[in-house]
């Protein structure tokens, strides 16, 4: 699988060349150099152009194999991003590496051949600034340190398996970057909100400080966790996140992208990263995400289990306990609308009752909780994301038609608002 680079024969491109060049080294991999003619300029100055372009093409491929790389050129007409979108398509590219814009454009790439890259490409784009990090890590001199933009996405989990490629190919210092809008996340959680715009509260901290390091999990080495740093936000989360990146001197930023169009690029974070960053960037969409038979088996840990005290609801507590593994963690909640502090007590005493035996005799450990809230899915949903469980598991009546719309269903309402797995246990027939 190739490297594709992309290249105007600026100075910035000549940095992201032998970057692209330096990666494909690295890699093992053939580098394809590519530059792109407008097709007005191709028909304006013809042969001349043409022959011009392969000889600033030959002179760069031949510079770019001192560096160690094997490389491939190809001279191409059209519209740039198109062009270069269709070319790393039908080469099966792995990687596409480009130069930042022009600092002369008041833009920075808005709209330009960048943009359009970014929201085209089915592979992951690197915008490279600075090749000497990548010429030491290449020489074995040190570590390459990176950020990974972290959040609660596909986009983010096609870039954590960028990340944990990379680090197959050479050793890596890695930092997780976690931004996020106080408010919103404590209202996700059901956790109290914090009184001032842009502070955080240290139950909603320590919260999201456990959901970064789940999520960063899989990138963990020899059993020690990624370091994660995580700061409230106060406007674009890309900001926040280019700001830290800074802060931690990281040569990489690598963030997720779900390619957004139009007005969905005001708060799109890589596309902000990727004009806005010192460092280099890359962005990675979510088809770019491991698939089929490489995809790793999702580790099942803890579950959410609700019950409303009927038969079938008690029937789904013992399938949750049985899907943990030993020393897993089953939170078992019930949700009352209206509740004394005396009726509390009384309801926590019948979810003690309701505890398999078996559960503790498999080292299942079976947290308890009574939650008070008019709106019954939306407790249950809060409840899911603040305890981080990989399944919610819920008994449902199975209604349809007139007696679901008229009745409505907590289970049903659940499944569509939840973000996480749902295991529906229904009673036999």
């Amino acid at each position: 699988m190739p490297i594709v680079c992309a290249t105007n024969f600026s100075h910035a491109a000549h940095t992201a060349c032998e970057s692209a060049a330096l990666l494909a080294r690295k890699l093992g991999e053939p580098l394809w150099l590519v530059h792109v003619l407008p097709a007005e300029s191709a028909r304006a100055f013809g042969k001349p152009l043409m022959e011009a372009a392969e000889g600033a093409l030959g002179d760069e491929a031949r510079r770019l194999e001192k560096l160690g790389a094997k490389v491939e050129r190809a001279l191409l007409t059209g519209e740039p991003a198109a062009a270069l979108q269709e070319f790393a398509a039908k080469q099966g590219a792995r990687l596409v590496v480009t130069a930042t814009p022009s600092h002369e454009n008041p833009f920075l790439g808005m709209g330009g051949t960048l943009d359009r890259l970014a929201q085209s490409l089915a592979t992951p784009l690197l915008v490279a600034r600075d090749v000497a990090p990548l010429e030491a890590w290449v020489r074995g001199q040190r570590p390459l340190k990176v950020m990974l933009g972290v959040d609660r996405s596909l986009p983010f989990e096609a870039a954590r398996d960028w990340v944990k490629a990379l680090r197959k190919v050479g050793p890596v210092e890695l930092v997780g970057g976690r931004v996020f809008w106080a408010q919103e996340e404590a209202m996700r959680l059901g956790l109290e909100q914090p009184l001032g715009f842009g502070e955080v509260t240290p139950s909603l901290r320590q919260a999201l400080e456990r959901e970064a390091a789940v999520l960063l999990e899989p990138l963990a080495e020899d059993g020690k966790p990624v370091r994660v740093r995580v700061e409230v936000g106060v406007g674009r989360i890309a900001d926040h996140l280019v700001a830290l990146a800074a802060e931690e001197q990281v040569d990489l930023l690598v963030v997720g992208t779900h390619q957004r169009q139009a007005l969905g690029k005001l708060w799109s974070v890589s596309h902000h990263a990727l004009r806005l960053a010192k460092m280099s960037v890359v962005s990675v969409p979510v088809k770019a995400a491991v698939h089929g038979a490489e995809v790793e088996l999702p580790h099942v840990r803890s579950v959410l289990v609700t019950t409303d005290f009927s038969e079938l609801a008690d029937r789904a507590i013992a399938y949750a306990c049985a899907l943990v593994p030993p020393n897993g963690t089953v939170h078992l909640l019930h949700v009352a609308q209206h509740a004394t502090p005396e009726q509390l007590v009384a309801l926590r005493q019948q979810l003690e009752q309701r505890v398999p035996r078996a559960a503790a005799q498999r080292g299942c450990q079976v947290q308890l909780e009574v939650a008070v809230g008019a709106n019954v899915a939306g407790t249950i949903l809060q409840a899911a994301e603040r305890h981080g469980v990989d399944i919610i598991c819920m008994g449902t009546r199975g209604r349809t038609g007139v007696a679901r719309a008229v009745m409505g269903s907590v289970a049903q309402e659940v499944m569509a608002r939840g973000e996480r797995p749902v295991l529906m246990v229904r009673a036999p027939a």
